[in-house]
């Protein structure tokens, strides 16, 4: 190989790896906060469900739900480094990084209203409708807030 297409071949991949950081994706915090969104999914379609009167009210379920909700409100705001903010069809807002504080403070809200309504073992589809009224409250809110539609 010439001399000059081996300096070339350097310099070229220099200036990619010199790109590479910026390029850097982390797909698995994506992945397991979209994974935490299909749950909340699931769990907010059971309670629709027992709401509509389309299956039985369970108390058991409905401590499922609320547990399902609970569990994402505490890991959620641990999959949002730095380098998740874009990639693998993120739905994130550049508002998650840019107003920090506020973002804490919606998981944190989400947080004590599953666990009051956990606490509350509502056992009629109507506590339990009130009890979820207020939790999905904080979904809409976050949504508003902190996602984009894409």
């Amino acid at each position: 190989m010439p001399a000059s297409r081996s300096r070339f071949l350097v310099a070229a991949l220099a200036v990619a790896c010199s790109f590479a950081p910026a390029l850097a994706q982390n797909l698995d915090a994506i992945s397991a906060r979209q994974q935490l969104m299909k749950d909340n999914g699931r769990a907010a379609k059971t309670a629709a469900q027992m709401i509509k009167g389309d299956v039985a009210y369970d108390p058991a379920k409905a401590d499922e739900v609320f547990a399902t909700l609970h569990e994402t409100a505490v890991k959620f705001g641990d999959y949002f480094p730095e380098d998740s903010k874009t990639g693998g069809k993120t739905e994130a807002a550049p508002a998650i990084w840019d107003k920090p504080d506020a973002f804490k403070a919606a998981l944190a809200k989400f947080q004590s209203d599953t666990e009051a309504a956990m606490a509350k073992k509502p056992q009629d589809v109507d506590a339990f409708k009130q009890a979820f009224g207020m939790v999905a409250q904080n979904c809409k809110g976050c949504h508003q807030d902190f996602r984009v539609e894409r």
